[in-house]
């Protein structure tokens, strides 16, 4: 759940000023984007979470400015996954295939900072401002000081994920291996990041067992403790989501409620 809000805020981040949407509003997003994963296919999340944010009341950024900041989203969380995986392909105890497979993860991580930094020079280009997109792409390109601070709080998320995961494994009879938790964190993420698929949690607890059976846990076992991980994730998210529809219709049924006074008023 920390780590739901340290996104929400990256988020918030991505967007120009004048268009930020509520942190609370984002963090619903991603919560009610984790419950819908159990049935929508790969990538179909993202919709989810235009819907909810543009929901909210007071949403200032449109459907074009939500798609936007939901792509740059996703090069940050590459770049910010980058470390985790490099740090994954170098701890002992993996195999070849898995380090490549890791190396390259992290290749892309790398590849996504450097478009994320190229961003404004890109936005500011004269050729591009010819057109009419890039002259709506130039207000609202993240700023270097603004994509760092997402960066960081992105960064944060992740590894509050690890630390999670890591607790989670040893407490689901793994043990408490850190280059085990780095490996499932990794793999789920990639698969979660497939332009298609079936639904975003099978597809991640099937990458999540897929590495747990390689590293030599049972075939039943891998699965069980795959798909307690993932109903954990949905779980946390599922919280958030409640909270912020509550707490937003509380808000709305607020003005409309008329205090109650046990005894009149004195007559002064």
């Amino acid at each position: 759940m920390l780590g739901y809000g340290f996104k929400a805020f990256g988020w918030r981040l991505l967007f120009a000023t004048h268009e930020r949407p509520q942190p609370l509003a984002l963090a619903a997003a991603n919560g009610g984007a984790s419950i819908t994963a159990l049935a929508l296919p790969g990538r179909f999340d993202d919709i989810v979470r235009i819907a909810i944010v543009r929901k909210f009341r007071g949403c200032p950024a449109g459907v074009r400015t939500l798609c936007l900041s939901l792509c740059m989203l996703g090069l940050i969380d590459s770049a910010a996954l980058a470390p985790l995986a490099f740090a994954a392909a170098v701890l002992p105890g993996q195999s070849v295939g898995a380090r490549v497979a890791l190396a390259l993860l992290a290749g892309v991580g790398v590849g996504a900072a450097a478009l994320v930094l190229a961003m404004p020079r890109i936005a500011g280009s004269r050729r591009l401002l010819r057109f009419r997109l890039g002259r709506w792409l130039r207000p609202r390109t993240t700023s270097l000081r603004d994509a760092s601070q997402a960066w960081a709080l992105v960064s944060a998320c992740w590894v509050t994920r690890a630390l999670g995961l890591l607790l989670l494994l040893g407490a689901l009879g793994v043990g408490y291996s850190l280059t085990l938790a780095l490996l499932f964190l990794c793999a789920t993420s990639a698969a979660a990041a497939l332009p298609v698929g079936p639904g975003g949690t099978a597809t991640q607890a099937g990458a999540g067992a897929a590495v747990l059976i390689a590293s030599g846990v049972g075939v039943s076992e891998a699965v069980g403790i795959a798909v307690a991980v993932q109903a954990v994730a949905i779980l946390a998210g599922g919280s958030i989501f409640v909270f912020a529809t509550a707490w937003r219709t509380g808000l709305r049924l607020a003005p409309r409620i008329t205090p109650f006074h046990p005894w009149p008023l004195a007559e002064s």
